[in-house]
């Protein structure tokens, strides 16, 4: 399990849950699993995000975002999940 702590990002609507991946293959399985495991039916957004000061494609983390207007998902099932995929649940 990482050493980072959970946040939630919680505003008008709800919570953001942002889970961070190593790669897209990562975060496709993740957001495929998230249905099965979670219940989740708003399907969440894959964002590619570029290391600080690399050019390459290769060299990105893949952002999982997963809307929970009802704030109802647990934050330590999610990290959790993402530990699986080396990844970790990161604040927005």
């Amino acid at each position: 399990m990482s050493d980072n702590v959970p946040v939630i990002d919680e505003g008008p609507t709800g919570a953001r849950h942002i889970l961070v991946l190593p790669d897209r293959d990562a975060a496709e399985e993740v957001a495929e699993a998230l249905p099965e495991r979670f219940g989740i039916a708003q399907e969440p957004q894959l964002v590619r995000e570029a290391l600080a000061g690399e050019d390459d494609a290769e060299d990105a983390q893949w952002l999982v975002v997963i809307e929970d207007p009802a704030k109802r998902l647990d934050p330590a099932a999610l990290d959790a999940l993402a530990d699986e995929y080396d990844g970790w649940l990161e604040a927005e």
